[in-house]
This record gives structure tokens, sequence and C-alpha cells, in this order.
């Protein structure tokens, strides 16, 4: 049985998350940052600390560590130090120490930057499924459920998850631990919350800090090395490529031994994911997607957000009809109408999805990533006979 640990709750927005629990954005970035969060484990840790790259729009500052010619920490960088250690009651100079050793990590800024072509990413849902619902994570994805199991039945039903699901999440990640990133996790919160390669994101920039002071507090909590543990490009760590904030508020010890390594401990990732999507509104025995038939006119039901907003009455009366399959339960719960749309084949791909759906975007906030994780949690339980996430007749 694992055992949710309790954490402090402090004000936290990630986006990847991978894991990472999210907040919601315009609908415009969602596939810039789901590629980006798909990149985060196989890019190389570049490290300038030398560099002295002014980014528009901000003072000039040294680019390289995080403090001045005499060693001391940047003035931006102290006021962050005192402000952490006063509002978490932590010893200021174990504070600056970490931070002083913060260092720039060029290749996070440069996948955090936007587009060259200042443009808009065109959405392709097609291509996005290829590389995510692909024959390599669904054969490793078999072979991760044959071998645990145990410990996915056993979360799945203290937390309504289905194995399919959190399987899928692991595999679309992190390919069930071979990319967890190589990156110090320190480096890159440092680097995207005082140095972020967009001046028109602020907001970025201070989920980045709020993310760098979760760390902080992690550290002094004796529940991980700052000094030396490493993750994505972004800051997430471990299996499920969890962000500090959400290690801190949703991580689980899944094989009871007192203590959560998710980078190490299968148990604890599993744990940790099924603890995630129960927390952020999973509905146990509703598929990801309700069997819906939706009629010719769909234009005016569709949304866009992180959050349903119909349900099945108003459905029903626009023309939809019920498709076998899916059970029952789907029809009294909220729903919503989304367009995975492919603007590089000019197609569309229209779905009604249930609150299990939105939970998922709490991972990530992308569409794509969402229908993504049910699609391939499809794949791999049809492949293993135990069972999926969208049929419950």
């Amino acid at each position: 049985m694992f055992r949710p640990t309790r954490f402090l709750q402090v004000a936290v927005a990630s986006f990847f998350l991978s894991g990472c629990a999210s907040s919601s954005d315009q609908s415009s970035h969602r596939m810039l940052d789901a590629d980006k969060a798909q990149n985060q484990t196989i890019v190389s840790n570049e490290r300038i600390n030398s560099s002295r790259t002014q980014i528009p729009g901000q003072a000039a500052t040294p680019m390289g560590d995080f403090v001045n010619a005499q060693g001391a920490l940047l003035p931006e960088i102290h006021q962050f130090a005192r402000e952490t250690a006063a509002a978490q009651r932590l010893p200021l100079d174990q504070v600056e120490a970490l931070l002083r050793s913060a260092r720039y990590n060029a290749a996070a800024a440069r996948l955090m930057a936007p587009p060259s072509h200042g443009g808009r990413i065109r959405r392709a849902w097609e291509s996005y499924r290829k590389r995510h619902v692909d024959p390599i994570r669904i054969r490793r994805g078999v072979a991760f459920w044959q071998a645990h199991r145990a410990t996915l039945d056993q979360v799945s039903a203290q937390t309504g998850v289905p194995p399919s699901i959190l399987v899928a999440i692991i595999g679309i990640e992190t390919v069930y631990g071979q990319f967890t990133g190589n990156h110090r996790v320190l480096d890159t919160l440092a680097t995207l919350g005082f140095r972020y390669p967009d001046p028109n994101r602020p907001e970025r920039q201070a989920m980045f800090r709020q993310q760098l002071a979760d760390l902080i507090v992690l550290h002094q909590q004796g529940r991980l090395d700052a000094y030396t543990v490493e993750g994505s490009f972004a800051g997430a760590m471990g299996l499920p490529q969890f962000m500090p904030g959400s290690l801190m508020r949703y991580a689980a010890d899944g094989n009871g031994d007192g203590r959560i390594d998710l980078a190490r401990s299968i148990d604890d990732a599993i744990a940790s994911v099924g603890r995630f999507l129960q927390l952020h509104g999973w509905v146990p025995g509703v598929p990801v997607f309700a069997p819906v038939s939706l009629p010719a006119q769909v234009g005016p039901l569709l949304q866009d957000g992180l959050a349903p907003t119909t349900d099945w009455t108003r459905l029903k009366a626009a023309g939809a009809r019920a498709l076998p399959g899916g059970g029952t339960r789907w029809e009294t719960q909220p729903l919503g109408v989304i367009d995975l749309r492919d603007e590089i084949r000019g197609t569309h791909d229209y779905r009604t999805v249930t609150p299990n759906f939105f939970a998922i975007t709490h991972y990530n906030r992308s569409y794509f990533y969402a229908a993504s994780v049910a699609e391939l949690a499809r794949e791999i339980a049809r492949q293993t006979g135990y069972g999926g996430p969208d049929r419950f007749d």
C-alpha cells in the first residue's frame, strides 16, 4: 500500500509538467509546450558559465554564474534568497550558498526561447500522435505492465486510475525511465527563473522562480540533494517527470520505505502518477473519451480551455447521440468537445471528453498530450488483454 505524504502547501504553477502539475495558458502555446516537453529528456546539458548574452528588454547582467566578480549573489538573486529564506523559515546562509553554486544553462534557455521566425507553430495532431503512440512505447509499455502488474493494480484500486493510464503517462514522459534528463535542476530553474529567454512571458519566469523556491525547500527538508539532482531542461525529475512543486504536493511513497524516490523507485513513480491524477479530479469508471457521435454542425459545441463546459443534456439537444461502449456513467459528468486539429493536413478530429481528459491536462496542458496518453493506454491495454481506460460496459 502506498502512503500519500503530506507536504507544505505552496503556490505553484507548472506547465509541462511533465508532470508536472500544469497551469492554464493560451491555446496557441499548447503545441509548443508539448513538443518541448518531449524534447526535454534527450538534449545534452550545455553550460556556458562565461556567456554574456543579453536578453532583449533586460539590463545587461552576467549570464554565467549568478554572482558578481567578488562572488556575491547578484542583487535580484540575493533578494530572492532573502525572501525565500524568510517565507520558508530557512537559514539564509544555506540558501545563499546553494544559489551561489547555480550555473547558467544555455541549453535550457535556448529550448525555451520563442520561435526564431516569430510566428506560431502550426499544430499537427497526426504527426504528434505518431511520435508518441509509437511501437517502442507500446512494446515497452506491455513489458512494463507485466513486470509491475501488482503495483499497478494496487494503485489503480486506491486511486481509480486505470493501470493503462498510469503506464502510458510514464511511457510518454520518459519511455519508462530511459530518458529522465541530465540537466542539474538547480541550474535550469535558476536560468529560467532569472534569465528566461522570452521577455513577453514574465509569468513563466515567475513560475520557475517558485519552482526554484520549492527545490530549495525540498533540499532543506532532506527530500533531495539540490546540489546534484538532475532532470529535464525544464526542471522535471524522475520517471514521471515531476517538477519540485508537484513532488512536494502530490508525490507518494509507493513502496512504504518512508521516502519518495521518483528516479529509482518504480513503485513511487506509479503511486505518484496515480495520486496526481486522483487529486486533479479523476473519476473512476469513466472513460477519457465519451462514446458520442457528434452532429455535423460541431462548431458551436467546441471549447478551448482546461475545464469541461457542457453536459450530455445539452449535447443531446444539439443532435449528439450515444454510441455503444464506455458505459453510461459519463452521461452524468460535465463534458467538453474538443478539436484535435491538424493544421498541416487541414483535418479535424472532434472528440467528446470527460473530466478524466482534463485531469490529464493538469499533467501537461496540451490537448494533444492528453489524447496521446489515452490512445497509448488503449493500445497497450489491447495488447496486454488486461482492459483499457475507455470500456466499462
